[in-house]
């Protein structure tokens, strides 16, 4: 655990959910082989597969954003039939008992919630890929609200974050994330980031700015223990 200030104990956090809450590999790559399969079959895309590193570096981002890089070269209908199957492919495969959380994760969430600490998501993903994931593992209760960008329209998460701060008029949160967009999000509102280093799909200087970086979900605790 990396500290570089002192924290304050938060009436709330924001937690991201790809790479943050959830093991997304574990869902997302038998959808993307599936995804391409179909669109071979339905003559949007001809050759290879993309690389899956591709895919997996682009989490966290919007997904126009993330076509443009892996299907740079796809139509607009090919970018919007690979919408439509990527959300198709993964509430499917939610019924997989092998797409999973992060160890720790249930039972950390559950321990916040029991200290009266408010629980949030804000994620750039789709309004039902979100909830899926929050209902499909059992954690959708624990959480005051969940915000994505696809129920909300966001451009950014910045956006997002502070659409949710003023809606649930909360002073000081911690912001938990993977991304640099999670920083960004957090340090624009005037936020507490904490910066998790356990997911292995950013690069080196993704949390660059983060308050403090936890290597193991559970360290929250800890951390909110030691908080003033």
């Amino acid at each position: 655990m990396e500290k570089t200030a002192t924290l304050i104990k938060p009436e709330a956090m924001i937690f991201d959910m790809d790479g943050t809450l959830f093991q997304t590999e574990t869902l997302l790559l038998p959808a993307y082989h599936k995804l391409f399969d179909i669109l071979r079959e339905e003559g949007h895309y001809e050759g290879e597969t993309p690389d899956e590193e591709l895919m997996l570096s682009c989490l966290g981002m919007l997904l126009p954003d993330i076509w443009k890089k892996v299907l740079p070269s796809g139509t607009p209908e090919a970018h919007r039939r690979a919408d439509e199957l990527l959300l198709q492919l993964e509430l499917e495969g939610l019924e997989n008992e092998a797409a999973v959380l992060y160890p720790g994760v249930k039972e950390t969430l559950e321990e916040l919630h029991r200290r009266g600490v408010r629980l949030f998501v804000a994620s750039n993903g789709l309004e039902h890929y979100v909830k899926g994931i929050a209902e499909a593992r059992g954690i959708m209760p624990l959480f005051e609200g969940i915000y994505s960008a696809g129920e909300h329209q966001t451009s950014t998460k910045v956006d997002l974050v502070k659409l949710l701060l003023d809606q649930h008029d909360i002073g000081h949160a911690w912001m938990v994330g993977d991304r640099s967009s999670d920083v960004e999000a957090g340090k624009e509102n005037g936020q507490t980031v904490i910066g998790c280093h356990y997911a292995g799909f950013g690069a080196d200087q993704e949390l660059k700015g983060a308050d403090v970086v936890i290597h193991s979900f559970s360290q929250l605790l800890r951390l909110h223990d030691q908080a003033e």
